[in-house]
């Protein structure tokens, strides 16, 4: 076990890099889950047909076969992308940001029809309708399944070491091959994949809370109101 501590700078390398590919893939993911997450919702038929095609496609298709395309295939049709970073996050953004299309759509259509019809009542406008109403509702169901998305890109994360990228598998690869050790690295590698994972739900869980907040589903922290909302004695404005 010892040569896996001492290449603990090897490990804080692929760490970070394992932590850049997520961040970078959460981000396109939930930029293109929005757009045709939305676009699923729409009453455009066309704009239904392009939430389909590409949640079909990119959810039907394996992340690992996305990566060699856009690395390995690509280029033979006359499109280079130089960075293997890029073709990293296009894999795993695309994959994930499919099904996380799927989340927006459902969380939004599980909001409550009345909520919608009293947007159409106030005479809101569908921009208004869906920033002020519906999405800040939807949002709140949105985050535990998009919870297990993150976790599950940063799991699969695991596969760039196929084009290159010194991530942490390939550092847990590195070791085992140089040393011979196969328990050593594959168990420190085992735990650091699922410490980044437990940091993520913290943070996940962090969001939830603040967003039931913001929608008064928890009690606040200020005493204050907490008493107003409970209808406490002494807690109406003084006169």
């Amino acid at each position: 076990m010892s040569v896996v501590f001492d290449s603990h700078e090897q490990w804080l390398k692929g760490a970070w890099l394992t932590v850049q590919l997520t961040v970078y893939g959460c981000a396109l993911a939930l930029v293109l889950a929005l757009v045709f997450g939305l676009a699923g919702t729409s009453r455009h038929v066309w704009m239904r047909a392009l939430n389909r095609v590409y949640v079909e496609f990119f959810r039907g298709t394996a992340t690992l076969v996305l990566l060699y395309w856009f690395f390995y295939a690509l280029p033979l049709v006359g499109v280079q992308i130089d960075s293997k970073m890029t073709c990293a996050v296009l894999a795993l953004g695309l994959n994930v940001g499919a099904y996380g299309a799927e989340v927006v759509r459902g969380s939004i259509l599980s909001v409550p029809k009345a909520q919608f019809e009293a947007t159409i009542a106030l005479n809101f406008t569908p921009f208004q309708r869906m920033r002020r109403v519906l999405l800040p509702q939807a949002f709140a169901l949105m985050l535990p399944p998009f919870g297990n998305l993150v976790i599950e890109l940063m799991k699969g994360t695991a596969i760039v070491y196929t084009i290159g990228l010194v991530d942490l598998t390939k550092v847990s690869k590195n070791i085992q091959g140089f040393s011979g050790d196969t328990i050593g690295p594959f168990t420190a590698v085992l735990v650091l994949y699922f410490v980044i994972a437990q940091v993520l739900q913290l943070f996940v869980r962090y969001a939830e809370r603040r967003v039931d907040r913001m929608l008064g589903r928890r009690p606040s922290r200020d005493p204050s109101l907490s008493a107003v909302a409970a209808g406490a004695p002494g807690a109406g404005v003084a006169g």
